[in-house]
């Protein structure tokens, strides 16, 4: 049974016992995004999904600009809070990035790492940041809410095989971010660039990517996969970007080989 624990700075769902593992979402995304990984992974471990400072019910930065650096030190902060000394760090899209500069800065933090549906700079396509950005502030510029465009985000960025409960799990946890929460954080993305970092990973990572994921699609995972001195790759067939959620047995499996990998080390 999953536990909500709304403390200050972060508040975050925790559930199990054992050594930690840490969930980080994404962008459009909030601690109820891992139910699969909350149950799956609380058998052996204590797991515990973080609303990322601003989200949910976590107060946002002290800082009104949000950068990774910050949220990275925003997330050993919580991790040291939590007291289970460094933990299995998982993170999804741009969890998965604050995981890296986690990574890299607190490596005391980071026991083993897992970077599910992400890449390690902004734009490797080519993406203009202030033509991503433009999009993605509209409809807050209209002055709509998460929770009016969530559906059409997701729908665009899922996989064509999603069920609906899954797809309705991403939904409820984004109608749970405020327009200017979603705002910084879309500020910051766009200056998401670990690779001068990578190279100082030292934890063991597991990259995962959905075969069929248009907003990091495999080629970046294959960079992250390449940049990381100890990781490796899974691509998963036929899932897109929710790829917690979308192919969860999956990837509760191959995390959970991972952590043993990781344990008997």
């Amino acid at each position: 049974m999953a536990t909500d624990v709304d403390g200050h700075p972060i508040a975050w769902r925790e559930a199990g016992h054992g050594d930690l593992i840490v969930l980080l979402h994404g962008l459009g995304g909030s601690r109820i995004s891992w139910e699969p990984q909350l149950a799956a992974l609380s058998t052996d471990h204590r797991v515990a999904a973080w609303d990322l400072p601003g989200y949910g019910a976590s107060a946002p930065l002290a800082d009104e600009t949000v950068t990774f650096a910050a949220l990275a030190q925003a997330a050993a902060r919580w991790i040291a809070e939590l007291g289970g000394g460094s933990a299995h760090i998982i993170g999804i899209s741009m969890g998965a990035m604050i995981a890296q500069y986690l990574a890299a800065s607190h490596p005391q933090s980071v026991r083993s790492l897992t970077l599910l549906s992400t890449s390690p700079a902004f734009g490797l396509d080519g993406t203009s940041p202030d033509d991503w950005r433009a999009a993605r502030m509209a409809p807050l510029n209209a002055g709509q809410q998460p929770a009016d465009f969530a559906d059409r985000v997701l729908r665009s960025i899922a996989g064509p095989n999603i069920d609906e409960t899954a797809f309705e799990s991403q939904r409820r946890a984004m109608t749970r971010i405020s327009g200017q929460a979603l705002q910084r954080s879309i500020e910051c993305l766009v200056t998401h660039d670990a690779r001068p970092l990578l190279a100082a990973i030292t934890a063991p990572t597991l990259v995962m990517v959905g075969e069929l994921d248009q907003e990091t699609p495999p080629s970046y995972a294959q960079a992250l996969a390449d940049q990381i001195p100890n990781a490796w790759l899974q691509i998963v067939p036929n899932a897109g970007h929710l790829l917690n959620v979308e192919a969860p047995d999956v990837v509760n499996a191959a995390i959970t080989r991972h952590l043993r990998h990781v344990e008997d080390q």
